[in-house]
Formats: C-alpha cells, sequence, structure tokens
C-alpha cells in the first residue's frame, strides 16, 4: 500500500489522518499542498476517485475572494485554479493508488488493502 497525504501543517485533520497510519505502521507520504502544491496527474486521479471537482473545494476557506469568484468558472478553469492556490483543497486528501478519499475517513481507509 502506496499511501499519500496532501495537507497542510496547520489542519487538525491531516495531522489525524497521519496519526491514524502511523499507529497501523503503514508508511505514508505527507506532501505539504500548500508549499508544494499537487501535479495536475495527481490532481485528475483525485478528482476521478472522488467524483468530481465540487468536491474538492473547501467552502470555508479563508480565501473567500477566490472561492467567490469559484462559483463562476467552469469546472476546467476551477481545476486551473485549485491547482495554482491549493489553500481551496479540502484536506487532507488521501491517496493509494487509484483510491482517494477527502477528509479524515478512517472506516473508508481500513478497507484500502
Amino acid at each position: 500500500m502506496n499511501i499519500q497525504i496532501f495537507g497542510t501543517s496547520k489542519c487538525f485533520e491531516t495531522k489525524k489522518a497521519e496519526r491514524y497510519f502511523k499507529e497501523r505502521g503503514v508508511k505514508y507520504q505527507s506532501i505539504d499542498v500548500a508549499k508544494f502544491g499537487m501535479s495536475k496527474g495527481e490532481f485528475n486521479n483525485i478528482k476521478q476517485a472522488v467524483g468530481g471537482v465540487d468536491k474538492l473545494i473547501n467552502i470555508n476557506s479563508k480565501e473567500k475572494d477566490l472561492l467567490a469568484l469559484m462559483k463562476y468558472l467552469s469546472p476546467e478553469d476551477q481545476e486551473a485554479k485549485l491547482l495554482d492556490h491549493p489553500k481551496l483543497l479540502i484536506t487532507p486528501i488521501v491517496r493509494s493508488g487509484k483510491k482517494a478519499t477527502i477528509g479524515y475517513q478512517p472506516e473508508v481507509w481500513k478497507d484500502w488493502d
């Protein structure tokens, strides 16, 4: 199992996800999405796994101006904005191959092999 956790250093939910895998002895790669971003390929795989770009947008983001703009953009433009401004993403995003979850979801992760 190759786990990637995309999150931010200040996100409590991201820290909980990291602790979940650490306690179970599962190795993971932690990526600070605010600092390093996400590749377009990773983004597309995650988007497909979770059911679309709209599921990735954090409606409680502190980036209120960008959030307001997102409502008026096409899905393609929303993707570009999310890649440019990863603070708009819901975190943590936990990925294992083609599977991915948004937020803290240990009930889903326990079934991943």
